[in-house]
């Protein structure tokens, strides 16, 4: 399939020719979710939506775990031309009550667990929302379909997703069929997926890399996806054995959490064998990670990285068996990217500044920005995505931060990724992140916030002496912390700024 098309066009397309082929496995429920299910459950939706009084271009919410619920109302909504805004389930009350009177929407799935939190947050803001309680396994739908489900215009908008709101609250990106599917066709094409491609995919589908990059890609070259409702290290490899998937969508803290999991069966060792990538995005892979994951596992990993705003595309490395630059994001993927200075200048090889971004997958724009608020596009179609980084002269480019995370001491910008490298290489650190914190003299100083693997045992002193030697004295931290957990987004990313207000208080 080529050309601009709509969810509507793709799923019809596949329900057509493979009715019963698989489209998600769900692990805990031991039930599958076909092509033609998936189609049906549309043509339910179109008929519910359309007695509920609920218009094509409405906005239907879910608030709903991994698995077939989620997928159905995910999938059914979109193809049946009304716009989905899938909630946050870790989200604070006042992010859902923001993004709950931001988005309006007409309807809201959910299970028993978060209907309660959602009954309080429309009470609380008065939004008129139709609230329809469902189980994780099987989206409540009236039986009525619609007479026929009707085509929908590629260029309307297909999903109203929010950000993870990390530097205050959370931004409605309008995202349109054309550009999610753009997107899952660029990592199809790339990944090299086929019909009997099938991705173990524990990310969230209230996350754009669960929802573009493990299911769009899957939809558009008519593959499966194995979903549980959740991550869990220990049976991660139990479900690779299981359901033979042939590559593993991960982040950093998957990849962290796996390394030191339980060790493989020789069953769980032969399923491994037969998987052929890994890929890790949504926050940038530690080197020493991804080649302890390969040696371990004995799975190429295959980096990339990609915004909300770009419906989850922006770079990747090359697959294997060409050589990937480990540290990299990777090279431009089906868009245009550029390095750009404070003052706008077009930056060469080896210069460091502000990643810009311009394609098919570049989002129409902020839902209800505010007045005064800088377009996030600009009028040739560029936007700017506030990381900070360069390219070398073969295109890869390296992310090295954000432009709201510098640490500036002394005058000096300190890259916090740098810092966190350079942490994680210790034995006995399983996740570290660091922040800048004022200080009278420099400004600011350096503060080290660490995980301590289990069964470890580690001291402020060790972890300084150890940044001595990997940073030298000026970028070895000032203070260092210990915390049972980092803060994080839905796909894993360490919110560094939560991290900064948490410590000032």
């Amino acid at each position: 399939m080529s050309g601009a098309q709509s969810f509507h066009d793709v799923l019809v397309a596949h329900a057509t020719r493979a009715p019963a082929a698989p489209l998600v496995l769900s692990p805990e429920a031991g039930t599958t979710l076909t092509y033609g299910d998936t189609a049906a459950v549309a043509h339910r939706l179109d008929a519910a939506f359309d007695a509920w009084g609920i218009a094509r271009g409405d906005v239907v919410a879910f608030m709903l775990p991994n698995g077939i619920a989620a997928a159905s109302a995910f999938i059914g909504t979109m193809a049946a031309g009304r716009v989905v805004a899938p909630f946050n389930l870790v989200a604070q009350d006042a992010h859902l009550d923001h993004v709950l009177r931001h988005a309006s929407p007409r309807a809201i799935f959910a299970t028993e667990e978060h209907a309660t939190r959602l009954r309080d947050a429309i009470a609380r803001t008065g939004v008129d929302a139709r609230l329809v309680v469902t189980s994780a396994d099987e989206l409540a739908v009236p039986a009525a379909r619609s007479p026929s489900l009707q085509p929908v215009d590629p260029h309307a908008g297909a999903m109203l997703m929010y950000t993870s709101g990390t530097t205050g609250m959370p931004k409605g990106v309008r995202l349109t069929h054309a550009n999610m599917l753009h997107t899952g066709r660029a990592v199809a094409g790339h990944q090299h997926l086929g019909t009997g491609d099938r991705v173990l995919t524990s990310l969230p589908l209230y996350h754009i890399n669960g929802q573009c990059i493990a299911c769009a890609s899957t939809l558009v070259s008519g593959g499966s996806l194995v979903l549980p409702y959740r991550f869990s290290a220990s049976q991660w490899w139990p479900q690779v054995e299981r359901f033979g998937p042939t590559w593993l969508n991960l982040v950093p803290t998957i990849v962290a959490y796996l390394l030191n999991g339980p060790d493989l069966t020789a069953g769980q060792r032969d399923a491994a064998r037969r998987v052929r990538f890994a890929r890790s995005a949504s926050a940038p892979l530690p080197p020493e990670q991804q080649r302890a994951f390969e040696e371990r596992f004995g799975i190429p990993v295959v980096e990339a990285m990609g915004l909300t705003e770009t419906a989850s595309l922006a770079f990747c490395n090359p697959m294997p068996p060409a050589a990937r630059r480990i540290g990299s994001a990777g090279k431009p993927l089906g868009i245009e990217a550029r390095v750009v200075a404070r003052d706008g200048k077009v930056l060469g090889a080896g210069e460091t500044g502000e990643i810009e971004l311009r394609g098919p997958s570049v989002m129409r724009g902020y839902h209800r920005p505010e007045p005064d608020a800088t377009p996030a596009v600009d009028a040739e179609g560029w936007l700017a995505t506030g990381d900070l980084g360069h390219r070398d002269a073969e295109d890869f480019y390296f992310i090295t931060g954000r432009l709201k995370e510098l640490i500036i001491k002394g005058g000096e910008n300190i890259a916090p990724r740098e810092i966190d490298e350079a942490l994680l290489r210790h034995p006995a650190i399983l996740e570290a992140a660091a922040v800048g914190v004022p200080d009278r003299d420099y400004g600011q100083e350096i503060m080290a916030c660490v995980v301590v693997k289990p069964d470890h045992a580690l001291t402020a002193d060790a972890v300084l002496a150890h940044c001595r030697q990997e940073l030298g004295r000026y970028k070895t931290p000032r203070y260092v912390t210990f915390v049972e957990s980092l803060p994080k987004g839905p796909s894993g990313k360490v919110q560094r700024m939560k991290l900064a207000d948490a410590l000032k208080r």
